[in-house]
């Protein structure tokens, strides 16, 4: 061609999440039974929804203002519910013109990062959520900026290095959190919010906080919302119902903007974002009339209660068990519904593998299995040998080895054996060479 029509930033579209799926499905045409342990579709697991959020929807079906387009940022009274429940949480209070609907949160984080100036970066967590960093990593064309959360304090955010990194890189202009973080379970503390939000003022940067799980937390962890800490910042918080409700088919998710009135240039960005959804005209419009409905309903509650519940068990149980396999390191999750299992420093070469009974998977992992990083090693020989499929550390924009699963399945005896199986793949593994 005349002239390259590759972005500069494609080589940094990375989603390990997904990208293992076509390994697994390989294995599964060779005779495999699959576990899919690495993507947070509760859905596909089995979860079911309680019948009265399937009878708000299914009348809503019969609405027919639901068939037709709605207005760009969303629907005015949708938007209007979800700035009251963050003017009840207290501290910075909005309306429904900072709200902004999105089909869902991976539309909502490619505008943020693609109507972002490229020269502004923003620096976000280690082990670090695919979708973030891959995109702030594309608009940039550079290699993600991250921060240490250390796994020796419960997955916290190391503040010191945080600062020194925002301090001494002034193309930084934005800071991420997510909390509950993906893929650690971690949920920081208001002290812990505070003190980021602190630096943030002290540097000038702005904020953006992923809470799409922040209804889901248990293990009595307390934690605040980005807008009740962010004071006079300006911000970004996200959320959705695909994990909550949980429908993640629906691609519903929105932004909730605090101090855009603030500071012009932040609302000019923000505006931005507004002008290209009309290009796209609106957001899907069936999920949006659901939300103030379901999430008003007085059964929302008690359905959230239970889930955090069932959660927290589950959670629990896989702790027990992989927390005593040596070589090592846990953390007990406290929100979403995942957790990582860190290896310990050293303790993964490229000599350990685990038997494979079917000679074609056999062939098929050996051809995986050459030049790549250590803990996608161990990952691709457990998919091969037990068909449990999970997803390494490493592709989590880190450095650390390591791997993370879901806490979905809702077999109780699946889950189990998925879990004990783990932990002696492991111990086997490292005892292998």
């Amino acid at each position: 061609m005349r002239r390259s029509i590759v972005h500069e930033g494609v080589d940094q579209l990375t989603y390990e999440i997904r990208g293992i799926v076509a390994l697994a499905q390989e294995l599964q045409r060779s005779g495999v039974e699959v576990y899919w342990e690495n993507i947070g579709d509760p859905i596909s697991k089995g979860e079911i929804l309680p019948q009265w959020i399937k009878d708000i929807v299914s009348d809503l079906v019969k609405d027919d203002r639901t068939y037709g387009y709605i207005d760009t940022q969303g629907i005015p009274e949708t938007r209007a519910f979800l700035a009251e429940l963050v003017n009840k949480r207290g501290g910075c209070r909005i309306t429904q013109d900072d709200i902004i609907m999105f089909n869902g949160l991976g539309d909502a984080v490619a505008r943020i990062f693609g109507y972002m100036r490229r020269e502004a970066r923003v620096i976000g967590p280690s082990p670090a959520y695919s979708t973030h960093s891959s995109a702030e990593a594309a608009h940039s064309g550079y290699e993600h900026l991250t921060y240490e959360l250390n796994p020796l304090d419960n997955w916290m955010p190391d503040l010191e290095d945080l600062e020194n990194k925002i301090k001494y890189n002034d193309s930084i202009s934005g800071l991420l959190i997510i909390n509950p973080d993906n893929p650690t379970g971690a949920v920081y503390p208001r002290h812990i919010l505070e003190g980021m939000v602190d630096i943030a003022r002290r540097h000038s940067v702005f904020i953006i906080c992923d809470e799409i799980y922040a209804n889901i937390v248990y293990n009595g962890a307390e934690t605040a919302s980005l807008s009740e800490v962010i004071g006079d910042r300006p911000g970004i918080a996200l959320r959705g119902i695909s994990k909550e409700f949980p429908w993640p088919g629906a691609r519903c998710g929105w932004i909730e903007v605090y101090n855009q009135d603030k500071y012009p240039e932040f609302k000019t960005y923000i505006q931005s974002m507004v002008k290209a959804k009309m290009l796209e005209v609106c957001s899907t419009s069936l999920p949006q009339f659901s939300i103030p409905r379901i999430m008003g309903d007085p059964r929302y509650q008690g359905h959230l209660d239970e889930r955090n519940t069932m959660f927290e068990k589950r959670v629990n149980t896989a702790y027990d068990i992989l927390s005593e396999v040596p070589g090592t390191h846990v953390v007990r999750p406290r929100g979403a519904f995942y957790m990582t299992v860190l290896f310990d420093e050293g303790v993964l070469n490229d000599r350990q593998t685990l038997p494979i009974d079917n000679a074609k998977a056999q062939r098929i992992i050996a051809g995986q299995v050459k030049d790549v990083e250590a803990d996608k090693r161990f990952v691709y020989y457990l998919l091969g040998a037990t068909g449990i499929c999970v997803v390494p550390l490493t592709g989590f924009c880190c450095n650390r080895q390591g791997f993370r699963l879901t806490m979905l399945e809702t077999d109780d005896a699946k889950a189990e054996w998925i879990w004990k199986t783990l932990a002696d793949s492991i111990q086997q593994y490292l005892a292998s060479a």
